[in-house]
């Protein structure tokens, strides 16, 4: 939905004298419960301004118990226009703040630095949800004329560090800082990813590229930082890893629109990944309702364990036993932290990733490739190896090429989880279950044959919290408690 468009009286061009002149008007208006998901204010932005500001408010009347407020998401578009997809976007802070400001040489985190360029840009506002009484809204749009500043200069990480070797690397693809609606500075994420011993990172601020040009200086060869961005929909969060600098990915459809595919391809095309993230999320607007086609990972596991990270690693499984039907394509596991603001723990949880180098290139493809399990720290440590009976090996992601009715050896190595409990599950469900020792650490091996088991992926799961003996709240009739790590499947037998 488009509004009638604002007009200011302008100058004729920037110069000394019109340095610092600013000129305000102001927009009201209501909405309505129904009203359109995004609604667009148009500005006419005539020649000579060097910076746009924009202030916004909306009334937030008492509703019944249980009946969603009224809340209400920002962001701009310029002269370039709305389309989706287009090159015209400039920000987005959702409902994180109540103003922004952008000019040719910085701009308010979640926005984008650059030529405040006359012609027609757009306001948009997104009625996240309305109370039953309506929405009143207060928009009020400044512009400051006079000689535009110096070009802004990104500082983009690189993609790839000196690190080689095919190893076990850590990272953490799903974190927030002050560029969208987090609490951290992107310094304070990198010390804290280092902290956390992770080895990469990906940057995912919500529906925005703002943050991309800030995370060079803060890159080395002991922190590879890939550029993303979490696209936040009416119908669910994805995460789009390893995108260009700069790159935008449009979010402003529903799954009924059918027009994620485009996006999608838009990630694929620039080499990143697509991964639907936290699916049973229970907040408004978080629950994924877009199925699986096209996406490259799904994230099981976001911050500390819960409840429908139980859901999301059961409904995962079940895509594991298509895949073997002929029905679909492995869609691998991941964990990250999600963590927006101190207190929440980066790299809780946190993926590994078997890599030939610690490059934007390498860790995403082991991710692609189901190479990789999930640790709630880099405390703990894993292996899970298939052997057949002639030597032949195979590990996480991995196929062991043997006959049907041949003896496959499982072995399984932890560490760090006293007390725990190792279960290994297959496509028939659970089929062995253990307890490690006060140390945390311990071994254990399985036998089948790829004629019973078509994969087989371990968990390592912590014991309940003292006195939920019989009434564990996480996993009802399971003598366990939250997970501790998992791993994606090792396949067994000839494709």
């Amino acid at each position: 939905m488009t509004l009638a468009p604002v007009t200011f009286a302008g100058t004729a061009e920037a110069s000394e004298t019109t340095q610092g002149r600013t000129e305000t008007k102001v927009l009201t208006g209501r909405f309505e419960p129904g009203t359109e998901d995004f609604v667009y204010l148009p500005v006419e932005v005539p020649a000579g301004v060097s910076q746009l500001s924009v202030v916004y408010s909306y009334d937030k009347p008492t509703v019944p118990s249980g009946t969603p407020g009224n809340s209400c998401d920002i962001g701009i578009f310029d002269h370039r226009g709305t389309r989706l997809g287009g090159d015209g976007f400039r920000g987005w802070s959702g409902g994180f703040r109540d103003r922004f400001s952008i000019s040719r040489t910085e701009a308010t985190p979640g926005y984008l630095p650059g030529d405040v360029t006359r012609g027609t840009w757009n306001i948009v506002l997104g009625p996240y949800t309305i109370a039953p009484q309506g929405m009143n809204y207060r928009v009020e749009a400044t512009l400051t004329y006079g000689p535009a500043g110096p070009a802004y200069q990104p500082n983009y990480p690189p993609e790839r560090t000196r690190v080689r070797g095919r190893r076990w690397y850590r990272g953490d693809c799903h974190l927030h800082t002050v560029y969208s609606d987090g609490k951290r500075l992107p310094a304070e994420v990198a010390a804290g990813a280092r902290e956390a011993g992770l080895d990469f990172i990906t940057s995912t601020d919500h529906n925005t590229s703002s943050s991309h040009g800030v995370w060079g200086e803060f890159a080395g060869d002991d922190l590879l930082i890939v550029l993303g961005e979490e696209v936040t929909t009416r119908n669910g969060h994805w995460l789009a890893l390893g995108v260009r600098p700069g790159q935008f990915v449009d979010w402003r459809y529903r799954s009924r629109d059918n027009e994620i595919d485009e996006y999608q391809r838009a990630v694929h095309r620039s080499g990143g990944l697509c991964v639907a993230a936290h699916p049973y999320c229970p907040w408004v607007g978080c629950n994924f309702k877009f199925g699986y086609d096209g996406f490259d990972a799904v994230e099981v596991w976001n911050g500390p364990w819960t409840w429908d990270d139980d859901a999301a690693v059961s409904e995962w499984d079940n895509t594991l036993v298509e895949s073997v039907r002929g029905k679909g394509s492995l869609l691998p596991a991941m964990g990250n932290s999600d963590a927006h603001n101190p207190g929440q723990v980066i790299g809780l949880p946190q993926t590994v990733v078997l890599a030939d180098a610690l490059t934007r290139d390498a860790i995403l493809d082991g991710i692609k490739s189901g190479r990789s399990w999930i640790a709630e720290s880099a405390r703990v440590q894993l292996s899970l190896a298939a052997t057949g009976p002639r030597g032949q090996a195979a590990g996480i992601g991995d196929r062991l090429s043997v006959a049907a009715g041949d003896k496959v050896a499982v072995r399984l190595d932890v560490s760090g989880v006293p007390d725990g409990t190792v279960r290994l599950i297959t496509d028939e469900g659970q089929v062995f279950q253990q307890s490690l020792p006060a140390s945390g650490s311990g071994s254990v091996t399985w036998l089948t044959t790829p004629a019973v088991s078509a994969y087989v992926r371990a968990e390592v799961r912590h014991p309940l919290p003292d006195g939920s003996a019989g009434a564990p709240a996480l996993s009802p009739g399971l003598n366990f408690g939250a997970m501790a790590a998992m791993t994606n499947p090792v396949f067994l037998g000839r494709v």
